[in-house]
């Protein structure tokens, strides 16, 4: 994951989550205030004819409870009463949806008023039970109870307010005060029921103490510690009215002096009293009991315009909050992101370029400019610690390479001391082999040992010269006129022990540089060196040379073991890496390789390992056109194929071919092969005779005397060779490859034949 989406992420998350924390708690605020409005809306439209419906029935359950008992002169009350209840009984229908004409309030979910409009329609039955007085009157009684009981329900269900403690905490007292107020309803109706006779079933009587008891509880526990001071100073006067003196005073009565009779209970002659007390208190209780739902109602429209105002708050608050998150996240990444750019460019420019450059210069034992390096700077933040941290593991980097190259270079310059003295003894050896050629020469058997020691010294001088071309040395290059190709190549296969399996080709006219012929001989002296070895012992190496497009293309073909795909990537790796001297200490027995990478690095040249179409490696050399002299065409001079071998004029084309590599070259040992000695650039004299010390003059290969005895045929008389001991095959192979292709030799040889 990138920075960039990383410091994103860190905003977006808080971010994200706190939008959702927000609009989830306005949600539900908004929900809650919606709720609380819908609330206050039922308690107006529905609180209102509910509480009207429940004055109405209590006036008329103690109604007919005293023309039940036998009161006089209270039918007129009673129609007056019923008339009051059914007109509050039509109003409630009419908002609580019965009607066709009207909709269902919201907060009528849980079927409440369903269940007093039900006990309503019951209502005209028990007033003809009532008149008939048909059962007995506790039941009629207990019907009005049970309406009065499902009002009170509704009613709390409006004013629940399960959503904000507060005003369910508000609201029970109000729905407490109903409670009590309907318990004195009903004690009234239970006086009224003992009628003039003042005598209560045991039912009755018991019902009665019921109601005494549970309105004192209500008013002691659940209605008088939540009064506002406002509503406490209301029951304060309440209660200390004589109306409301007089109820108590009754009702102790009861409890204290009724008396036990066989057909019930016998109640006080106080009770008489009853009724114009209850007349005087009970506006006042209702008025009580209004005050205080229109209190809940005033609060919870408080309420809703709190939450609301709240919602709005903290939608702008946090909007306003998200901007300045959202300002301060984009700064912030900014200003790191560009922070982190400018270390990025400055890290990758000192990666690719600065370091590399120092590097190369300390290689080059040059000096390197410290300002351009990284440096300390002693931040304190994060980013500038990482700075920091940098610039430290690029001094010690350079430290390192400086400490490095040092040793290198001082390693380098000792070696190349060594290998140049070690040459310069090599040199006079070679010098010395010489001098012994033209003094014995004319001892066969001593000059083709000689001529042995001579090419292994010529290998022992190639190898002293990969040391100093490893070392970081050059090869001297005694060469002072340009070299023909065909030349070329003759000098470089006259380097290889097994010289005679190489089929040279120069299929083109050129010459070279007189300052490269050195390098370049040396160069494909190591391939052919190892073209030879890791080729069957009877396989031809071929190396065809002609002009191309970039220059000089070179391509050496041999037969070798098969390489995989992998192993020509190494060594290909290998031409074109320098190697640190671990690398070299490591592979000290297969040098060839980095040797070839130098020199061909030197003369910027491309050389290519790869797969031969003969299954074998193929070694292509691209030389540049800048170390190439163009050479004239010779008219009148054929050259003389040597004996064994093919023309350096083959007109044969060469052969494409597909990469491969053999395994890579290695110093080994010499093989017992004689060598000749085709390094020097020198003729040697003709042999005329045996008088004088002069040397004998070389044999010529006899036709067919190479082949078996059975392919041989008929061959004339061979000419008198002289008293030479040494047989024409081993005169002719130890001298095949050998600068013997000068006009004057080959003129020489041939006046000799007879």
């Amino acid at each position: 994951m990138r920075l960039r989406t990383m410091l994103v992420c860190l905003a977006v998350v808080p971010t994200v989550a706190m939008t959702a924390q927000v609009t989830v708690t306005a949600q539900r605020l908004l929900a809650q205030a919606e709720h609380l409005r819908s609330d206050v809306e039922a308690g107006k439209r529905i609180g209102v004819p509910l509480v009207g419906l429940l004055t109405r029935l209590q006036a008329e359950r103690a109604t007919t409870a005293a023309r039940w008992s036998g009161t006089s002169a209270v039918d007129d009350d009673l129609r007056e009463e019923r008339a009051a209840t059914d007109r509050a009984a039509a109003a409630l229908r009419q908002v609580s949806g019965n009607d066709s004409s009207a909709a269902r309030p919201a907060g009528e979910a849980d079927g409440s008023l369903d269940e007093v409009s039900a006990r309503l329609d019951q209502l005209a039955a028990f007033r003809k039970r009532a008149d008939a007085h048909s059962g007995s009157a506790e039941q009629v009684v207990d019907y009005y109870t049970g309406v009065i009981g499902d009002i009170i329900r509704a009613y709390q269900y409006e004013f629940s307010h399960a959503e904000d403690a507060e005003l369910a905490q508000e609201s029970r007292p109000a729905i407490a005060m109903f409670s009590a107020a309907e318990m004195v309803a009903r004690e009234d109706t239970f006086l009224a029921l003992a009628g003039p006779s003042k005598e209560l079933a045991s039912t009755g009587f018991s019902g009665l103490l019921d109601a005494l008891g549970t309105h004192r509880y209500l008013y002691d526990t659940w209605i008088v510690p939540y009064l506002s001071p406002a509503e406490q100073a209301s029951y304060d006067e309440l209660t200390a009215s004589d109306a409301w003196r007089t109820k108590t005073r009754i009702e102790n009565a009861v409890v204290s002096s009724h008396q036990d009779t066989a057909s019930g209970v016998k109640l006080p002659a106080d009770v008489s009293g009853w009724r114009a007390a209850h007349d005087a208190f009970a506006p006042q209780l209702a008025a009580l009991n209004a005050d205080r739902s229109r209190s809940v109602l005033a609060h919870a429209d408080a309420k809703a315009s709190e939450l609301e105002t709240e919602v709005y708050w903290l939608v702008g608050g946090s909007g306003i909050t998200l901007l300045l998150v959202t300002g301060v996240v984009v700064l912030t990444t900014r200003s790191v992101l560009r922070r982190l750019s400018r270390l990025h460019t400055r890290t990758v420019a000192i990666a690719e370029e600065t370091l590399p450059e120092v590097v190369a210069r300390l290689q080059r034992d040059q000096t390197v400019d410290t300002q351009a390096l990284p440096a300390v700077g002693g931040h304190q933040d994060e980013i500038g610690r990482i700075s920091d941290a940098f610039a430290r593991v690029v001094a010690v980097s350079v430290d390192g390479h400086r400490q490095f190259a040092a040793e290198r270079h001082g390693f380098g310059l000792f070696a190349s001391g060594i290998a140049s003295r070690t040459g310069n003894l090599v040199t006079r050896q070679l010098s010395l082999t010489e001098d012994l050629q033209d003094a014995f020469g004319h001892d066969e058997a001593l000059l083709a040992q000689l001529m042995r020691s001579d090419q292994l010294t010529v290998g022992m001088r190639r190898q002293i010269e990969n040391l100093l071309i490893l070392a970081g040395g050059e090869v001297p290059d005694p060469h002072t006129e340009p070299m023909r190709l065909a030349d070329l190549l003759r000098e470089a296969a006259a380097e290889v022990e097994d010289f005679r399996r190489i089929e040279r080709h120069a299929l083109d006219e050129a010459s070279v540089q007189p300052h490269v012929i050195s390098q370049i001989s040396h160069l494909l002296a190591e391939l052919l060196d190892n073209a030879t070895r890791f080729s069957p012992p009877r396989s031809k190496v071929v190396v065809r040379a002609e002009l191309a497009a970039d220059g000089l293309s070179i391509e050496i073909e041999d037969r070798g073991p098969r390489v995989a795909a992998d192993g020509y990537e190494e060594m290909n790796r290998r031409l074109h890496t320098a190697p640190p001297y671990s690398v070299l200490a490591e592979n000290a027995h297969r040098l060839g390789l980095f040797v070839v990478g130098h020199l061909a690095d030197q003369l910027q040249a491309q050389v290519t390992l790869r797969r031969s179409v003969y299954g074998g490696t193929a070694a292509v050399v691209i030389l540049p056109s800048e170390l190439l002299v163009p050479t004239e065409r010779e008219g009148e001079r054929v050259p003389v194929p040597e004996p064994g071998q093919a023309s350096d004029r083959d007109p044969e084309p060469a052969t494409v071919v597909t990469p491969v590599r053999a395994p890579a070259l290695e110093v080994r040992p010499a093989s017992a092969a004689m060598p000749v000695r085709l390094g020097t650039e020198r003729a040697l004299p003709a042999r005329t005779g045996h008088g004088d010390g002069a040397r004998p003059p070389l044999p010529e290969r006899v036709p067919q005397t190479h082949l078996t005895r059975q392919l041989r045929g008929p061959r004339a008389p061979e000419p008198d060779a002289g008293q030479d001991t040494a047989t024409p095959e081993e005169v002719a192979d130890a001298w095949a490859d050998y600068e013997e292709g000068t006009q004057k030799v080959e003129a020489e040889l041939r006046q000799d034949q007879p």
